[in-house]
């Protein structure tokens, strides 16, 4: 386990890389801002796929509204919902593996300790040296080494639920309030084109962000993510014109 202080440790801070963030949360809060932005990406794609598609059947600005509001309150709260039960869903079977590696611990506190030197083991490290890592991070925090090393958690940074569901709830509200606005505000004449540029342009910018958060190519996640949003505005909108031609 890396010492957060080593550097502090070490003449010069030698070894160390003073402008690279290596807080243990750095993980964490990426994945939920990509999180956020993969939100207000199915926020924007979405409502923009649904107004356009009324757009294609009527010019009333009421329809319009009332359709947008519906499907942004429809969306965020099936986003939040859904983060909610699948990340207590996840929470609790940590909890429950945390509890059982706890009991075992408290029972078998030997073969426990076998089992971690030979995790380590595994990793690369000879035997004499895993041995020795393994009774310091036993000593240190027996739990914390087991889940980290066995199970792949941290107990101190279990995702909460509640995080999760306003997380998705507000990235998905901001991304459809883009395509709400901008197929309400403009005159009848230009909020078609008003809209489905805007949009184009708010997907460029989501895909270029998720690429940039998972060090991907920029080119091919802006090009699907643009083309995606236009693949679903055209169909809407043909849907939404045909059924406008045939008065429904």
């Amino acid at each position: 386990m890396t010492d957060h202080h080593a550097g502090a440790e070490k003449p010069g801070g030698a070894g160390t890389h003073p402008d690279e963030p290596h807080h243990d949360g750095l993980s964490t809060r990426l994945n939920w801002l990509r999180a956020a932005v993969l939100g207000a990406n199915d926020g924007i794609v979405s409502t923009a796929g649904l107004v356009v598609g009324v757009a294609g059947a009527t010019d009333s600005r009421s329809a319009l509204l009332t359709a947008g509001l519906a499907g942004l309150m429809a969306g965020s709260l099936s986003m939040a919902v859904g983060e909610y039960v699948s990340v207590s869903t996840q929470r609790d079977s940590e909890q429950a593996a945390l509890a059982l590696e706890r009991e075992e611990l408290e029972a078998t506190p030997q073969a426990e300790l076998d089992e971690l030197t030979g995790l380590l083991e595994d990793r690369g490290i000879t035997h004499d040296l895993a041995r020795e890592v393994a009774e310091q991070l036993t000593a240190r925090d027996a739990l914390g080494a087991h889940a980290r090393v066995e199970l792949g958690i941290d107990p101190d940074q279990l995702a909460n639920p509640w995080h999760a569901a306003w997380a998705s709830f507000i990235s998905f509200t901001v991304g459809a309030l883009l395509p709400l606005l901008a197929i309400i505000l403009p005159p009848n004449e230009w909020r078609l084109a008003v809209t489905v540029v805007s949009v184009l342009a708010a997907l460029t910018c989501c895909g270029w962000i998720s690429a940039g958060l998972g060090n991907a190519p920029v080119r091919p996640a802006i090009i699907r993510n643009a083309a995606g949003g236009a693949i679903a505005m055209a169909v809407t909108y043909a849907v939404g014109a045909l059924l406008g031609a045939a008065g429904v």
